[in-house]
């Protein structure tokens, strides 16, 4: 048995929170899964067994955040699966991390490396609770406490960003750096604290999911006409960004998986 649920989150955390995602497997039969980078920090708690990660020989920790990555990683579930997952706007992972996101870059952290009480002690409350809704109450409660407590000042220049990289599939570095009114070296020191990941780098990755989003919404559109749609240089340039990214040429990856943007995507 498999249940997925996702949940938007409440009006005040909306600016800040994409949606909480709840998935449950029995665990009578393993389930391996490949993760591409989505564009966003997610905080997972694990309240059955965590997935096994075959590359590193080692199990997720029991609560986490999961930071930007390029590149793909395959899961393998060891057993009962319930995961609660956090995915947070792609710029507002530090309103409650109150610390530089670029820190999570390339990796999944276990909150317990974080040395934060007020996160320990959420995991806790997380691990105790009854019910997935009074998770999702608990977890809301404790955003809102942290989200009041950030200054964010430089939040809006990144949020502008963002929004330029999501409209403008070609743009460049000092188009964004203007749109930001900094250098591109502060630029790039602003974005990597909030985003967790360097402008051009968070720039792929939104052109991947852009690709996805396009064959989603057609699986049949050529390749040629992705690959220029969504700012490949070309489409050899789109078959190489592709197997980074998934392990899988455009073609292998369509033979096999259902394409699916989860950057692009809305509930």
């Amino acid at each position: 048995m498999q249940s997925f649920r996702m949940i938007k989150p409440a009006p005040a955390l909306a600016p800040y929170v994409r949606h909480y995602w709840i998935l449950e497997i029995d665990g009578v039969v393993p389930v391996r899964e490949r993760v591409l980078p989505i564009g966003c920090v997610q905080l997972v708690f694990h309240r059955g067994e965590s997935l096994f990660l075959p590359e590193e020989g080692r199990l997720q920790p029991r609560t986490m955040i999961c930071g930007h990555t390029v590149g793909f990683s395959d899961v393998l579930s060891t057993g009962r699966l319930e995961m609660i997952t956090v995915v947070f706007q792609p710029h507002a992972a530090k309103a409650f991390l109150h610390i530089p996101v670029r820190l999570f870059h390339g990796q999944s952290v276990a909150m317990d490396e974080v040395e934060d009480k007020e996160f320990k002690e959420l995991t806790r409350q997380v691990g105790d609770a009854e019910e997935h809704d009074d998770c999702i109450r608990l977890i809301e409660s404790f955003l809102i406490r942290r989200l009041y407590t950030f200054p964010g000042y430089e939040m809006k220049r990144v949020a502008a960003v963002l929004h330029e990289i999501e409209v403008c599939p070609r743009v460049d570095i000092p188009r964004l750096s203007s749109v930001a009114c900094l250098g591109d070296k502060q630029l790039r020191r602003v974005f990597t604290d909030y985003m967790g990941t360097t402008p051009k780098e968070f720039v792929r990755i939104v052109r991947m999911q852009r690709a996805l989003f396009m064959l989603q919404q057609d699986v049949a559109t050529p390749f040629a006409q992705v690959a220029y749609a969504c700012g490949f240089s070309d489409q050899s340039h789109m078959i190489r960004e592709f197997k980074l990214f998934s392990g899988y040429t455009p073609a292998e990856y369509l033979a096999v998986c259902a394409p699916y943007s989860d950057y692009f995507s809305r509930m």
